[in-house]
């Protein structure tokens, strides 16, 4: 049986997560842009891009921009907003980037597109390909969920119908054994067609988790953000832990 991040991140993703908008996605970029104080026409690599909205927004600073992801559907989604072929798109495993040592002068990895592997090398081996393929002294940026501030407001259960389709979108939400997991139903207007179910699952990897493997990588955290909004991070209180930082020796 293929692993849940092989099975869950295609058009029915799209339609679970349509509510990410690509106004948003520029906005968010333009903060992590001057938190890292890239030059112009830096090189820059959206590691797990998904349907391409910060990659797109990256180019709009008049940076040179890849993005990689594992799911073909959603890379030929991102393809299809790539009006202007401004963007590198590549598929690819983020444990093995498929790029040269020293390739990029930033990379980014947002809204919690880490931590997927059952086996943690696995986890840790992610942040060795992020060291490989900066050059030295090029900055990082991991956008992660807060994992305390996700087990204290976790919703157990949601639902919502998707009003172009009709389609019932509900969410189970659970804490097990070091994960935070979703298991997603959606369910057809439409009797004669079988419900879709879907399992997603993520680490609860903390800031000492990321600072020491970071550090063990060649990675040094040099900034803590608990939002968007530039806000320090908090443990209990911010909705995020977002890490800014340089490739080190």
């Amino acid at each position: 049986m293929k692993p849940w991040y092989e099975q869950s991140f295609g058009s029915d993703y799209m339609l679970v997560y349509k509510h990410r908008d690509w106004v948003n996605a520029n906005k968010e970029v333009q903060k992590m842009v001057r938190w890292l104080e890239l030059p112009q026409h830096a090189k820059v690599l959206d590691i797990g891009c998904g349907m391409g909205r910060h990659a797109l927004a990256l180019t709009d600073f008049g940076y040179e921009v890849t993005g990689i992801d594992l799911s073909d559907i959603l890379l030929q989604e991102a393809i299809s907003h790539d009006e202007e072929g401004a963007v590198e798109w590549v598929q690819g495993d983020m444990r093995e980037l498929p790029f040269e040592e020293g390739s990029f002068d930033a990379t980014f990895n947002l809204f919690t597109s880490f931590g997927y592997f059952s086996l943690e090398e696995d986890n840790v081996k992610v942040l060795r390909q992020i060291r490989k393929v900066l050059r030295l002294d090029g900055s990082f940026l991991i956008d992660f969920l807060n994992p305390q501030y996700t087990i204290q407001h976790l919703v157990p259960y949601s639902e919502r119908r998707d009003e172009e389709t009709g389609i019932l979108i509900e969410e189970v939400r659970s804490i097990r054994e070091g994960w935070v997991q979703k298991e997603i139903t959606l369910t057809s207007p439409n009797p004669h067609d079988k419900p879709r179910q879907y399992l997603e699952r993520v680490r609860l990897y903390n800031k000492e988790w990321f600072q020491l493997h970071l550090a063990e990588c060649g990675l040094a955290i040099e900034q803590l953000y608990g939002n968007y909004d530039s806000s320090s991070y908090d443990e209990r209180h911010s909705p995020r832990l977002i890490m800014a930082g340089r490739a080190i020796e």
